[in-house]
């Protein structure tokens, strides 16, 4: 399995993983032995397209190099150019859509027999379940998906004509198997979803994060609960409060914003504006005061001027996110943004995202130093001789900094110490093992 994009996508290629080892496969690491090829695509922006299609390249190029004898190409990106990908890919043994995923061992079976396949239907009435989910990830974080699809309808965004309209995984489900991968050690999950601060609004009409939240931290094994991708207007004082009294729920919060300036914000179609974010964050940090705030911002989108910029710039001061991810927008067909006026310049978007990540590096920095001398638990991921690194609660898997520890004895990965920190870099911090584990 080569699997691309983001954590949603990891969640995909675990399930398909778990359907394709309970049909009696074997998998194996090393893509040159395998027989069958199964590439998981991410179709999200034009840079993601063309790393999805120079994987399946490379995949393809294995039949005639390697074992393989069925190559199979699914995700993002076979589900928005199912038959483009079909035609300009001969070599592509099976293109599956998100539905027609799930019959994975049904296609291999078909692709080794000689037949070509290319399924690509409607994603809405997709869900692929994790019933025998093969994870990825070390054993003691897992991501957990409680929903899927969109509706924001976001003007640059494609994901609501890949992914199909929001809708949310049953609670039982989600506990059923949050409960699950307790019993099998994890202690680490991660909620993800395209927007999980929606999660209920479609079966009860209602926000109901906040009370799944308090579900899943009854179940015994789990540690930290974490969320990724809430949108910021559906952050309630309920969602605060569940972060801020709640222990096992790390007080980090994933809000993508995409801009601060409230004309450029409407023609994102994005809700909310410079002053409620503001505001959001401010009321963040008084019920939690040490809370780890993550936020995504689009440069270059069609009509950003140079003054909207120096407004992204000046929010961004004000608002000292502990991280932040900066993206050149990428043109979409198929969505209203593409059809804007006033396209920005590759070489002024080039430079305004060199410029913002200059400044949240000094933010970050300064976010950092703030923590040193204190003291906090640190999931160790990682020994080999005399270093040891970790992640905090600030530090969500695969996106964030690392928490370096000095002199820590005995600690294996997956467990969890207590350190102070000694000092702080721009992305990581440096530090020591308290004496005393018992304050653990």
């Amino acid at each position: 399995m080569i699997s691309l994009g983001c954590p949603k996508n990891t969640v995909d290629a675990e399930g398909i993983l778990g359907a394709v080892e309970e049909a009696g496969h074997e998998i194996v690491s090393d893509p040159a032995e395998a027989e069958v090829v199964v590439v998981n695509t991410c179709g999200f922006i034009q840079s993601a397209k063309e790393e999805s299609i120079a994987a399946v390249l490379d995949a393809v190029r294995l039949k005639a190099d390697g074992a393989c004898r069925s190559v199979i190409v699914t995700g993002c990106l076979a589900q928005r150019y199912g038959d483009d990908l079909a035609s300009e890919i001969p070599e592509a043994d099976a293109v599956l859509g998100l539905r027609e995923s799930r019959s994975i061992a049904d296609a291999i079976s078909r692709t080794l027999d000689g037949e070509r396949v290319v399924e690509v239907g409607d994603p809405s009435a997709w869900w692929l379940g994790s019933d025998s989910r093969v994870l990825s990830t070390p054993p003691w974080t897992a991501y957990l998906r409680i929903a899927d699809g969109c509706d924001n309808r976001c003007s640059y965004c494609a994901i609501p004509s890949i992914r199909g309209g929001f809708r949310s995984r049953p609670e039982r489900d989600v506990l059923d198997e949050t409960k699950a991968l307790a019993d099998s050690g994890v202690k680490e999950i991660v909620l993800v979803g395209q927007d999980i601060t929606r999660f209920g609004t479609d079966a009860e009409g209602a926000l109901r994060l906040p009370a799944l939240i308090e579900k899943l931290a009854e179940i015994e094994g789990i540690r930290w609960i974490r969320l990724l991708y809430c949108y910021p207007t559906r952050v309630s004082e309920e969602l605060i409060r569940a972060i801020a009294e709640n222990e096992k729920v790390c007080s980090y919060i994933d809000v993508p914003l995409q801009h601060c300036s409230d004309r450029l914000l409407r023609a994102m179609n994005r809700q909310g504006s410079r002053r409620e974010y503001l505001d959001l964050f401010a009321r963040i940090r008084e019920l939690c005061p040490d809370a780890a705030l993550r936020t995504t911002f689009i440069v270059g989108f069609p009509g950003e001027t140079e003054d909207d910029f120096e407004e992204l710039m000046a929010f961004v001061r004000e608002a000292r996110f502990d991280r932040a991810g900066v993206f050149r927008y990428s043109e979409e067909e198929g969505t209203p943004a593409a059809n804007l006026p006033e396209k920005v310049a590759i070489r002024a978007a080039k430079s305004r995202h060199r410029r913002l990540m200059e400044l949240q590096r000094e933010v970050s920095l300064s976010r950092n130093q703030s923590f040193v001398g204190k003291r906090m638990d640190v999931l160790v991921e990682s020994v080999g001789g005399k270093s040891v690194t970790g992640r905090s609660y600030r530090d969500a898997p695969e996106i964030d900094g690392l928490v370096r520890i000095e002199g820590l004895k005995g600690a294996r990965p997956g467990d969890f110490v207590r350190v102070e920190i000694t000092a702080a870099k721009e992305y990581d911090l440096l530090a020591r093992p308290c004496l005393r584990q018992s304050e653990l």
